[in-house]
């Protein structure tokens, strides 16, 4: 799951962990997790954190790294004359 950097004013920075998502709130930009599969915010969505818009100077969505699955691939195999079976002449 996601987290999010923010850069508040005075040079400090939060970072709130877990959240899908963020929106203004009147005077407050509020953080949210989705719930139950959910892909939007609604009434079923957690708030996890809210912070004076004012004091809000950037937000940066960190996505966690992609699990990435390497892949063997064989060399073809030849026959007696040296062709590969996999490669067919026109």
């Amino acid at each position: 799951m996601a987290h999010f950097n923010i850069t508040l004013a005075a040079d400090r920075t939060e970072v709130i962990a877990d959240a899908d998502a963020y929106q203004q709130e009147g005077p407050l930009t509020t953080f949210f997790a989705f719930a139950g599969g959910r892909e939007v915010i609604d009434s079923w969505s957690s708030r996890l954190a809210s912070f004076r818009t004012v004091d809000v100077l950037a937000v940066r969505r960190i996505e966690p790294p992609v699990e990435t699955t390497i892949v063997s691939v064989e060399e073809p195999a030849f026959d007696e004359s040296g062709a590969s079976p996999l490669l067919r002449s026109a």
